[in-house]
């Protein structure tokens, strides 16, 4: 599964460490603002918080990623990697 990463994205085996433990800390990051900005919503648990979460950390998740990606030296393959999916989601709601 790693070898599949390697190949995909054209880096050497230090480099996939350091991109993935970007993602890890990204997202734990996202997912931990997302909780803490929803408890400052005051809605009832249930649906609308759950879809107001799921918004907020779709939108706080480059960010996490992208700072994060600094300190761990991943900017510029980061940066590429969310152009790439804003291009993606673009094009499908074109």
């Amino acid at each position: 599964m790693l070898k599949y990463f390697q190949n995909k994205w054209q880096v050497g085996q230090t480099k996939l460490i350091l991109i993935l433990l970007t993602f890890i800390f990204g997202g734990s990051c996202c997912g931990y603002l997302g909780k803490k900005v929803i408890s400052l919503v005051p809605l009832d648990p249930g649906i609308p918080k759950t879809l107001l979460y799921l918004l907020i950390v779709t939108l706080l998740w480059p960010i996490c990623v992208i700072v994060i990606s600094i300190p761990l030296g991943q900017f510029v393959f980061f940066k590429k990697y969310i152009v790439k999916i804003y291009k993606r989601f673009a094009s499908i709601l074109d």
